[in-house]
This record gives C-alpha cells, structure tokens and sequence, in this order.
C-alpha cells in the first residue's frame, strides 16, 4: 500500500530551493549593486512563475500519482510561498541589520527622490512623508510586512499557474488500485 506523505512536508524541499534561489538572486543583484532596480524584480518574478510551475507539476507527478485538483494545485503553491517568504525574510532582516545596516538610508533617498520627481507631494509635506518613511523603512517592520506580501503574491501566482498544472482524471478509470 503507498503511504500518504503530509503536503507540507512534500512541499517543504521546493519552498527551501524557491528560498535559496531568491537568497542567491537577492545577493547577485545586491554585489552588483543594482538592489533597487525594478526591471531586476520582474525578471525574479518570472523566475519565481517558472520554479513554481515546475515545482507544483513535480508534487503532482511524485506524490499525487499524475492527477491533482485545482484546489491541491492552489495549496501546494501556497504552502510552498509560505515556506519561501519566511526564508525570505529571515533572509531580509540579516540583510538589513547585519550585512548592509546603509540599505535603509539608501532605500530613503530614493524614495524621497522618487516623490520629489513626482511632484504628487508639495513640499512643505515632504519633511512629513519621510518622517513617516523612515518609521516604516526598518527591518522589524519590513520584514512582516514582506512575509505577508509574499503569501499574498504567492497565492495570486499559484491560483494562476495551478489552472495549467491541474489533471484530473475519471477516479473510476485512474485510480491508483487498477
């Protein structure tokens, strides 16, 4: 009889990877020193869409016996983006605190350089919208707030992805007993 394995544990070595990669991708861009660059973030995002894909077709393929619903579909990429956005954040905070404690001031100027380019924000309030910055721009912060995004983001990929990756077969035909 073929044993059951938990979705969080079948899931938790493709939320690890998804993690690593992200680690790896983060440092890359950082050592470059283009952190900031937004066109970076859409090719990560691509990647993510990618891994995710191959990662959720791998669960089903090895452990769901070929077919999965959409809702496991869902799941496991949820579970999955659970995993990586604590990685992500953990790895964020040592980031923030403890390899490069200047990345918030950067972060700042170019905030405070975005909205003064913008001219949406009159100046006698921009002393206001960086004091405020500044308060939400630390790490303690961040860091929850990144996690939670994450699954948010995470969730909207998965419901995307699981429509391509779901196969469900007739349970009378497909069943793993005949």
């Amino acid at each position: 009889m073929e044993q059951k394995v938990s979705v969080w544990k079948a899931n938790l070595t493709n939320g690890l990877i998804l993690g690593l990669a992200g680690i790896v991708y983060t440092l890359v861009i950082y050592f470059l020193d283009l952190t900031f660059n937004k066109s970076l973030g859409y090719i990560f995002l691509l990647l993510t869409v990618f891994l995710l894909y191959y990662f959720i077709r791998s669960y089903r393929n090895n452990y769901m016996n070929g077919y999965i619903t959409y809702g496991q579909s869902v799941g496991a990429g949820v579970i999955i983006f659970l995993y990586y956005s604590i990685i992500s954040g953990i790895f964020m905070y040592i980031l923030y605190t403890v390899i490069d404690t200047g990345l918030t001031n950067k972060m700042l100027a170019i905030v405070e350089e975005t909205m003064v380019k913008s001219g949406k924000v009159p100046e006698g309030s921009l002393d206001t919208v960086m004091a405020f910055q500044k308060k939400i721009l630390r790490p303690e912060i961040m860091v929850p707030m990144t996690i939670i995004s994450n699954i948010f983001f995470g969730t909207i990929i998965s419901l995307i992805v699981s429509i391509f990756i779901r196969k469900e077969g007739n349970p009378l035909v497909d069943s793993p007993e005949n």
